[in-house]
């Protein structure tokens, strides 16, 4: 497949290439598996399977609180959504951070009912897709049952990665190096990137103390390994970051 196609926005960030009639968009969760089974959108359509556009969502702004009824998934276009629960003390507890191309609201699925928040940290856009409808397809096409247990999967291993008892060191070069291939997975730059999260947020997904995480980053920049320049984010020694990543990643 030719790489992704990426416009630049007002805001400095980018929105990808929205297809046509017949090609998915550049992002799209679920093109690679539709295509192997040789759908493409207008199959898609015949069959009832509508997409919808949702948005902009502006910051701050929800696409489902926990307890809401689950009958829908969404894919990101552009943007961050951040996923989070809030525990009985009332502190928020992060779970994670979702780029352009992946997936919400997977783990509604047990109990129909989303057991988190989804709240966009920018200007999102997402398609969203009834999930009824969805499975129903899978079930006739067995490459795209198969990507959404494999995204599934996924969900569960990304919040896996930070249980494990590693440094803070390790952790934050895991969350830029984990940023940096999920982003180029989807023709995105893996070396330059914006932390659309604050650092408060970044520091509550990592368990760390938030002046813990900003330490590091300056010493990672002192080092050599990162420019860091308010939210822009440039990789400078790649090799160094994985090899100080790996205890997390396990790769």
């Amino acid at each position: 497949m030719s790489s992704p196609v990426v416009f630049p926005r007002t805001d400095g960030s980018v929105l990808s290439d929205d297809g046509n009639a017949l090609r998915f968009c550049s992002t799209c969760a679920f093109s690679q598996a539709c295509l192997s089974e040789g759908m493409d959108k207008r199959a898609l359509m015949e069959l009832h399977v509508l997409v919808e556009h949702v948005g902009p969502l502006h910051a701050g702004e929800h696409l489902f609180r926990e307890g809401d009824a689950f009958g829908t998934i969404a894919a990101v276009r552009a943007g961050t959504v951040k996923t989070y629960r809030v525990d009985p003390d009332g502190q928020q507890q992060v779970l994670g951070f979702h780029l352009p191309g992946e997936v919400i609201g997977l783990n509604g699925i047990d109990g129909d009912r989303y057991p988190c928040n989804a709240v966009a940290l920018d200007t999102v856009m997402l398609c969203r897709f009834s999930f009824p409808r969805i499975a129903l397809l899978a079930t006739r096409l067995p490459n795209l049952q198969q990507h959404l247990f494999r995204l599934m999967s996924r969900d569960i291993g990304v919040a896996s990665l930070f249980a494990r008892d590693n440094t803070a060191d390790e952790r934050i070069a895991a969350f830029l190096i984990g940023l940096s291939r999920r982003l180029a997975v989807r023709g995105f730059s893996p070396r330059r990137f914006q932390l659309t999260m604050s650092r408060t947020d970044i520091a509550n997904y990592l368990r760390q103390a938030p002046e813990t995480v900003s330490r590091i980053l300056r010493r990672f920049e002192q080092d050599g390994l990162v420019r860091i320049r308010q939210r822009d984010v440039e990789i400078l020694d790649m090799p160094r970051l994985e090899t100080l990543a790996r205890a997390v990643l396990r790769d």
